[in-house]
């Protein structure tokens, strides 16, 4: 920016003004100043839990602050519902999305609308979405049915539908935490292009890199409180803002002890499978995984990582062999796989990972709610359930009211920590790990980048499905490249070198 715009500062879209947010037993937002201006992308940082979310929820109508003042283009506003933040223009994108499944993106998009009343025009409504989407450059074809797409363009499909409703400022929750980073930077752009044709956006994130790159103002957030309001992107490192997020200096290198992998605990071979839409989604996969050895899987979303976690946990048919310390599990049942020893960090936390209305307590006892002395056949211990649950709260600092909370009211980074509290408490020899630092801010990812660091050095073997490309060669011994369903490459994480790895994920190199 020259020093001279500044004095003509455009004018402010949102100003939000000593906020204050509370639930039973904590204080949310304590006094939070914040202001957007017209046509700018301001980041929100800070840890999870740190009342992000909530101050933008307030701002959709969501919430109501206990005090404060919220002004929308210089009109003080009291918002009810969402309804009434939308008729303002302020349309929110959460991290996990409002869609149903079972419906196309057309309608999707028209769902809850007052327009068309009885009948609907499919082909007419797909033409303005169609439009729409050229428009922003979101690329998504609206007669596909929302189950069939990459979470990526569901992201998308949110973000036209607070378009087609006329949103002129855009909240977008954590929209990086679910995408890889080919749809990073698709959606920066759109973020661009969604600047440039007069929109502001408040933009929560965790990944400093990307704040660096999109944001032109910023504000940090710990614990409820404003740490640095409004503060131009200029020179700051993310070594600065990691400390203004955590309150203490984040180190960004993992120890990783030098230790010889054990037998062979995974060995799959000739493995084939189908996607959702009945398209080849694994094509012949073979690799193994031994005790102690993290093996990475990188590739870019999409390309069979997915189905492959779901054929060697039992949640999806395949062909071929997988062998689990030495026994046969291609095709078995769930339950089966558990007993074989194996833990599942799903990439899906509320709708695979967690029962998200039951408390944390239910949750942690999933997988051992029938065994001594959580329950023995028919009866559950419950003072035995508090016991485990609180012990489980402590040791992965799960930041909740109580262990009676429900997972639904969770942080990402505080849900995540219960599931991985409760994979990792069954002693598994072998743990499929999906994403599971996605979406988290720097504390919580440098803790659960330990901890499966820690099962490494317990002898458990790991297998780590991952986008984000640092995180696999700081963590994985080994990492097995995979694109279109096929493992064009698997590297020693040692000597990985992060063009080949690159040019593996696009299918333009091929090496074993």
């Amino acid at each position: 920016m020259s020093s001279h715009s500044s004095q003509t500062s455009p004018p402010l879209a949102v100003e939000m003004q000593d906020i204050v947010i509370r639930f039973p037993g904590v204080l949310a937002n304590d006094h939070v100043n914040l202001t957007l201006k017209q046509g700018e992308i301001h980041a929100l940082l800070g840890e999870n839990g740190a009342g992000k979310s909530t101050l933008m929820n307030s701002l959709a109508g969501l919430y109501k602050p206990v005090s404060g003042v919220i002004k929308v283009h210089g009109e003080v506003v009291n918002f009810n519902s969402p309804r009434d933040a939308i008729a303002k223009g302020i349309g929110m994108v959460y991290q996990h999305f409002m869609l149903v499944p079972t419906q196309t993106v057309t309608e999707n998009i028209l769902l809850g609308l007052k327009d068309p009343k009885f009948f609907m025009n499919l082909a007419t409504y797909n033409k303005k979405i169609q439009a729409l989407q050229e428009q922003f450059g979101l690329k998504v074809d609206p007669t596909a049915l929302i189950w069939q797409l990459s979470v990526g363009e569901q992201q998308r499909v949110e973000i036209l539908k607070t378009l087609y409703r006329g949103a002129n400022i855009l909240i977008l929750d954590e929209p990086t935490a679910v995408l890889a980073p080919q749809e990073i930077d698709d959606l920066m752009n759109t973020m661009r292009s969604l600047v440039a044709n007069g929109k502001s956006i408040f933009f929560i994130s965790h990944k400093l890199n990307e704040v660096t790159a999109v944001a032109d103002r910023l504000t940090v957030l710990r614990k409820g409180k404003v740490t640095a309001e409004g503060i131009g992107i200029e020179g700051i490192n993310r070594e600065k803002l990691a400390e203004l997020m955590v309150g203490r200096k984040v180190i960004f290198q993992v120890e990783k002890k030098i230790q010889e992998p054990g037998d062979v605990v995974l060995d799959v071979k000739n493995v084939s499978a189908l996607n959702n839409k009945g398209f080849p989604a694994l094509k012949d996969v073979s690799f193994n995984l031994h005790q102690g050895e993290i093996l990475g899987i990188a590739g870019i979303a999409g390309n069979g990582q997915s189905e492959l976690a779901e054929v060697i946990t039992g949640l999806r048919l395949c062909s071929g062999s997988i062998l689990i310390n030495r026994q046969q599990a291609a095709n078995r049942p769930p339950g089966m796989i558990i007993d074989y020893g194996v833990s599942h960090i799903p990439e899906d936390r509320t709708g695979v990972g967690s029962a998200p209305n039951m408390s944390i307590a239910e949750n942690t006892i999933m997988k051992n709610y029938d065994q001594e002395p959580i329950g023995s056949r028919w009866r559950i211990n419950f003072s035995s359930v508090r016991e485990y649950a609180s012990m489980l709260k402590e040791k992965y600092v799960i930041l909740a009211p109580s262990i009676n909370t429900q997972a639904r009211k969770l942080s990402g980074g505080n849900l995540q920590k219960v599931i991985l509290a409760r994979e990792i408490s069954c002693f598994p020899r072998l743990m499929i790990a999906v994403q599971p630092t996605r979406g988290l801010d720097v504390g919580a990812i440098e803790s659960i980048q330990g901890l499966l660091l820690e099962q490494r050095e317990n002898g458990t073997a790991i297998l780590l499905i991952s986008e984000e490309l640092e995180e696999l060669l700081s963590l994985c011994d080994r990492i097995a490249v995979i694109y279109e369903g096929e493992v064009t490459g698997i590297v020693d994480a040692a000597d990985a070198n992060l063009t080949n790895i690159g040019l593996m994920m696009t299918g333009s190199l091929r090496s074993q």
